[in-house]
């Protein structure tokens, strides 16, 4: 089996992912009561899925009984710019870097799919791919396989990759043998818990979803709390200041994936230009991309409370075009907008 791993690690590379290592599904069972104390804290919000189908996410072996090791994997998505400096252009929009181009989704499940199907030639066996959607732990296996470790932000970091990486996962019935589990180096920093716009964090590996800007403008529903408004900047789909500032991004290597390389219109795209798109426009100009899924209204209502934090005059016409929109979330943003402008 030492030499089938070998072979499995290095045909993972050819695939294209940077990191492959092993665990078994049930070396995480501190999973359970970390996932259990944030939902009776109610800082998942709105994603009741992690309620629903916590029996699974809470142990891997529940989800398939019949599993014997976890291959997992890591590829890089890291920017060849710097995502903090749109933040300084108040007129134009911050997208987070994952969602610059193609869906993630699609490009590492077809890798998953490739490496699977060679692990079943060659060694045979059942296998299972999961890529974020499914109801698996991504990164406790991956900390648990040796991947990197879950730092103050809650994301993985890795040593080799800093923390600019996908996950994705391929468990097997076969009995692979596994690596040793990664160890916390974050130290006394605290960079990522300090940059963070709405105090996201409440403690050190602990994060309230409800104030985090990435869940607000991606998986919230309707309006967002006035309070939290003026603190998203203009932040309009995800916010990576807390990957950012990582000291361990200098040894992130930059995507050798161009599907992840930032199309040029998303890295600092005009606030006016986005909250102008009707809803086939929004879908034509985000076809393939993960922002599609959000749907224009909730898009268009993250750059209007950005347009709003602008502080430029010139884009209270933009609002106000807005102010009586057929979707009422839209509406309310416009409106806030307007009354920010003013």
């Amino acid at each position: 089996m030492d030499a089938l791993k070998t072979s499995l690690a290095a045909e993972a590379r050819d695939i294209g992912f940077d990191l492959c290592r092993i665990c078994r599904p049930w070396d995480v069972p501190q999973v359970p009561g970390r996932l259990s104390a944030f939902l009776e804290q109610g800082y998942h919000g709105q994603m009741s899925w992690l309620a629903e189908r916590s029996h699974w996410r809470g142990a891997p072996q529940v989800l398939w009984p019949e599993a014997r090791s976890v291959i997992m994997l890591g590829e890089s998505y890291t920017p060849e710019h710097d995502p903090l400096e749109v933040l300084a252009q108040p007129e134009r929009g911050a997208v987070s870097v994952y969602a610059q181009n193609r869906d993630y989704h699609d490009v590492v499940k077809k890798r998953l799919k490739r490496l699977a199907r060679w692990l079943i030639a060659e060694a045979g066996g059942e296998v299972k791919v999961f890529v974020d959607t499914a109801p698996v732990p991504e990164k406790p296996l991956g900390q648990a396989a040796g991947l990197g470790w879950q730092g103050k932000h809650t994301n993985l970091v890795s040593r080799d990759l800093g923390s600019w990486f996908f996950l994705g996962s391929v468990f097997s019935t076969l009995e692979l043998p596994v690596d040793a589990t990664e160890v916390d180096h974050c130290g006394s920093c605290r960079a990522c818990l300090d940059v963070c716009p709405t105090r996201a964090f409440p403690a050190p590996y602990q994060l309230d979803a409800r104030r985090c800007i990435s869940y607000l403008t991606i998986e919230h529903h309707g309006p967002v709390d006035p309070e939290l408004r003026p603190l998203m900047g203009n932040r309009i789909y995800g916010c990576d200041d807390c990957l950012a500032v990582c000291p361990w991004n200098k040894f992130a290597r930059t995507a050798r994936e161009v599907k992840y390389h930032a199309r040029a219109e998303l890295v600092a795209p005009r606030l006016q230009d986005l909250a102008r798109l009707d809803d086939a426009g929004f879908r034509a100009h985000f076809s393939g991309s993960p922002i599609k899924r959000i749907g224009r209204g909730r898009f268009v209502r993250n750059v209007l409370y950005a347009i709003g934090n602008s502080g430029t005059p010139g884009l209270r016409p933009v609002a106000q075009d807005l102010c009586a929109d057929a979707d009422p979330v839209v509406a309310d943003a416009a409106r806030w907008a307007v009354e920010r402008l003013a």
